[in-house]
């Protein structure tokens, strides 16, 4: 299937209960169909956000050795290198890499959430759709998506950035 006849459109009204508060946006550029929730600090710079969606293209996201078309999730804070990126990813305390700590912990099963400190996608999960019947495709990328959203909310990163985006 070619990348522009990727159905992806019903992603956000999926997503946009888990992430209240986030901004979409839709994103189909270097290989990613789907959309952004991304919210902005009122004081200071940088943004936070999640991806949902699929990566049709794996050439500016070969740090996760992708298998495409794969469905994916990530949360990020942008722009890499900030203060505000250094305090959330690379600090121990910071929220994603105690996030990640706390959702590595809990997934069992494949596919884990992985961690990637010095890229945008820094807490990605994804999984290829390969072996999936196409047919399957909605069904079983709303599972993955719904599941993976659940665990966001629950480690408590959706609400923690919400409140720092407030102060």
């Amino acid at each position: 299937m070619p990348p522009d006849a990727f159905p992806f459109q019903w992603v956000r009204p999926l997503a946009a209960p888990y992430l209240r508060g986030y901004r979409p946006k839709l994103e189909r550029e270097t290989g990613l169909r789907g959309y952004s929730f991304r919210i902005h600090r009122r004081k200071g710079k940088g943004t936070f956000g999640f991806f949902v969606g699929f990566l049709l293209e794996p050439d500016h996201h070969a740090f996760m050795k992708p298998s495409p078309p794969e469905c994916l999730i990530f949360a990020f804070v942008d722009p890499v290198g900030s203060a505000l990126h250094r305090s959330q990813v690379l600090d121990e305390k910071g929220a994603l890499r105690w996030t990640f700590g706390y959702i590595r912990w809990l997934t069992h099963r494949p596919p884990r959430f992985e961690f990637h400190e010095n890229e945008l996608a820094a807490l990605v999960r994804h999984f290829s759709m390969r072996e999936w019947p196409k047919e399957k495709y909605k069904h079983f990328a709303g599972n993955f998506f719904t599941e993976t959203l659940a665990w966001l909310v629950r480690s408590g990163v959706v609400r923690r950035w919400r409140e720092l985006a407030e102060k």
